[in-house]
Formats: C-alpha cells, structure tokens, sequence
C-alpha cells in the first residue's frame, strides 16, 4: 500500500513541479491560438478549458491505460516505477511539447511538426507511419468494447454487431463539426470514466485487498524480460506516441497558450493514474502476477476487466466501471480517425470545409478499419504498441530540436533525454519480439543500446552545436 500511494503522491508532484518547469521553459505567451486565429467551425473551433482537458483526456485514454496497464502488472510491481517517471519525464513531456509546438504551427498534425525539425524525408515517413497508427488504433478500439458490449447484450447482439455501430459513430464523429458531437458528449464520458476508476480503485482499498509492495525483480509468470517488453507493453499509460496525433487536435480549439499544462500535461498525469490503479487492482484482485496472466489467458482482457469491475462494485457499480470502459476506447477511436482525416487533409492540401471532402478521406479510412477487426486482437495490439512508442521517439526527437533552437541547450535535454530512451526502447524490442527479428538478447540489447547513442549522437552534432535560432 506505501508504494502505490507513494506513486500517486509522485505523480501530482510530478504536475506541480515538473510539469511548471516544463511550461517556465516553453514560455507560453498571449498570442492568438488557431482556435482564434483559423476558426472553421469545423475542426478550429473555441472551447472551454475544462472541455478540452476532458475531450484530451478521453482521446488518449482509450484501452491503453486499462489493457496495457493490466497486462504490464503482469510483470510485477516494477510496472510501477515506469508508470510514474514514464508519464512526468517522457509522456506529459512528448504530450505537452507536441501540442504547444501545434499551437505555434497554426494546429499543424504531428507529421507536419516532425518535417519541419527533422526534415522533409521524415515528414514523408511520419505521414504513412501516423496514418497507419491511427488506423491501427482505431481498429482496437473498436474490436475490445465490441467484445465487452457483446458481453453485456442478448445473444443476438454479437460483436460484429457492435462493431457496425461503432464504425457507424466514428464516421458520425469524424466527419461533423468537433463541438456538435464529441464536444458535448465527451464531457459525460468523462465524469463516468473518473467515477470508475475512483470505484476501483476505493473497491480495492476497502475491501482489504492487499495491494503489491515495490520490489525490484521480475514477476512475470513466464519469465518475459522486463526489457524491452514491459515499456512497449504500457504504451498509454506512461509515454504514447499516439498522443502526438492527439493533441494538435486539441492544438486547434485551445482558448490560450497558458492553458496547454492544464490540458496536455495534465490528461496525460490524469492517464499516469487511471494507469497505476488498473495495474494495482489487476494484481492486488488475483492475489499474485501468475494470477492476473492466468485470468488474462482464460477471459481476455475485456473479460478481466468485467470480472474485477462486477465482483469489486456489485451489480450497479460493475455496470457504472464497464460503461466507463467502453466508452474509454470509443472515445479515442473516434478521435484517431479523425486526426487520420487531418492528417491527410494536412498532407494532400485537401480543405475540410465542405462535408464532401471530409467523406472523401474518411470512408477508405473506416473501410480498411473494418477489414483489420477480422484480425487477432493480440497480434493488432503488438504492432500497434510497437508503432506506437516508435511514434513517440520520433515525436520526442522532433520536440528536442524546437526546445535547442528556442529555448536553449540545456533545456533541449527536457525531451532529448527521453528520445533517447525511447529510442533504445523500441529498437531493441524490433530486433528481439515475435513480430521482429527474433534475434536474442545477446544481439538484440547492445544493438538497441547502440542505435540509441546514435540517435544521440547525430542529435549533438546536428543540433546541440548550432547557435541559437529564433523560432518563437
């Protein structure tokens, strides 16, 4: 119990002081935001502080949070430590960053930020790799609350029915004006997804739980090494490269720069909670991490989730926290496809105006979403996880470069520190994983490691050394 308290303590010092050091450093000012500045009313469009937080939020908290956090417990309570520095170091650092850096760009998607520090060959790159992510993304989260409303409903209403209805509300959602529908309704959502995770987590509490100690060791039943798998593994629950296609989007309805800690680096510590409660009650509910895989490995994660939110909340309760699951990964689902509309919008100069053009891009975007659904949710969940942090070292690398040549060297550091990390992160599990290479740990950690002092490297000589440029 002292150490998950201890890592909640952490995690709003974490907002308090890191995260105002982060916001001292960026310097945001009393320009106009795109909000202001481009207003569409279609995608450019005002809105309260308190609505955007909460429609940030609900983007970047679908399954991931939940799913990814139950399955890194499985590793033991070390999945701790990296909830906790992941989400204050690296992921409200890349979420903040990323958004702020739109803000500046006129709402400019991930790919167009990464062109325009890192160069025109990786804004190609990011333009197919973040379509296929959101995709990707999308795709699960229409397969894991399809199986969970299947759960719920008579017989007759499968999963394949619930996934025509979702993919029905996400072509409602991608293609109308932000404000009209998931302006209003996300609000909602969000009330019952704090309510849920408040419930598990005082369920746990109450009822006499025993909640895990921190140890440094490896729990997993089947011996996985922590390294690389558990930092792909918990993707939405420490650093996402998802979040980066999420937050220019918010980017496009933020009232002023100085609310962006408020909405960007807080969801993403709001995330780092939902998170660490999902990780402890996973293994405080099943006594033990062989436990939790072994229930994992019976029901799904859709089916875990069920069970502990019914058996810890009864009947109501368990009704109250499967609502908010369901509506967790819809709400970002929805969001992906839209931010996979802008962003081909971005990239083939298509103005989004008119509802024609929107359907124009959305439809191929559904259609290939529903053709991934048929495929096994596992195998979609590890290359997006991968494709994911990948993603997000990009979107670090890109951050360090704005923060040297407008902030200065030092302070360059904030995001370059974390690329790094992340960098060895996911090229070491490339190498090692299932869907790699397959090469052994032999190999595949010293190559990891390497590649990231590359990265390093190229970013000290290219970057580091150059004389301060004036980009604000």
């Amino acid at each position: 119990m002292i150490t998950f308290f201890a890592a909640l303590a952490l995690l709003l010092a974490g907002y308090l002081v890191y995260g105002r050091l982060v916001e001292h450093i960026f310097g945001p000012d009393d320009r106009p935001t795109p909000a202001a500045a481009l207003a569409d009313g279609v995608d450019f469009v005002e809105m309260p502080t308190w609505k955007v937080f909460l429609i940030q939020l609900l983007n970047i908290a679908g399954t991931g949070p939940i799913f990814g956090a139950l399955m890194g417990a499985v590793f033991g309570p070390v999945v701790f430590l990296w909830i906790v520095f992941g989400s204050i170091l690296g992921g409200a650092v890349h979420d903040y960053c990323t958004g702020m850096i739109s803000c500046r760009m006129g709402g400019a998607s991930v790919s167009e930020i990464v062109g325009k520090y890192l160069g025109g060959g990786m804004k190609q790159v990011m333009r197919v790799f973040s379509v296929v992510l959101l995709v990707l993304v999308g795709t699960v989260f229409v397969t894991s609350p399809a199986a969970l409303l299947a759960m719920l409903t008579p017989e007759a209403l499968s999963a394949p029915f619930w996934v025509a209805v979702i993919l029905l509300y996400y072509l409602l959602a991608t293609l109308l004006p932000i404000d009209k529908l998931i302006g209003r309704i996300y609000p909602v959502f969000g009330i019952v997804l704090i309510v849920m995770v408040l419930g598990i987590g005082g369920g746990i509490l109450l009822q006499g739980y025993q909640l895990p100690e921190l140890v440094m060791a490896n729990l997993h039943p089947a011996g996985k090494p922590i390294w690389p798998y558990m930092f792909i593994t918990v993707a939405c629950g420490a650093v996402s490269g998802f979040h980066a296609t999420q937050s220019p989007m918010m980017a496009r309805c933020l009232k002023r720069e100085k609310d962006g800690r408020r909405v960007f680096y807080g969801a993403m510590i709001t995330e780092g909670v939902i998170a660490l409660i999902w990780a402890a009650a996973g293994v405080a509910f099943y006594g033990s991490t062989g436990g939790l895989q072994a229930a994992l490995a019976a029901m799904g994660q859709s089916g875990v989730v069920y069970d502990i939110s019914t058996k810890l909340l009864g009947v109501a309760g368990g009704a109250l926290a499967v609502v908010g699951v369901v509506a967790c990964p819809i709400t970002s689902g929805d969001t992906a496809f839209r931010s996979a509309r802008l962003t081909l919008a971005d990239w083939f100069h298509i103005d989004q105006g008119r509802i024609g053009r929107r359907l124009l891009l959305t439809l191929p975007l559904l259609a290939v979403g529903a053709l991934l659904t048929q495929l096994n949710f596992d195998v979609v969940w590890r290359y997006f996880s991968w494709a994911n942090q990948t993603l997000a070292m990009i979107a670090l690398w890109a951050a360090a470069v704005y923060l040297r040549s407008s902030c200065g060297r030092a302070q360059s550091l904030l995001a370059a520190v974390p690329a790094a990390f992340m960098s060895a992160v996911c090229s070491t599990y490339i190498l090692m994983a299932d869907e790699g290479l397959k090469l052994p740990q032999s190999i595949a950690y010293p190559v990891g490691i390497a590649f990231a002092l590359g990265c390093a490297a190229i970013f000290a000589l290219r970057v580091w050394h150059k004389k301060e440029e004036a980009v604000r």
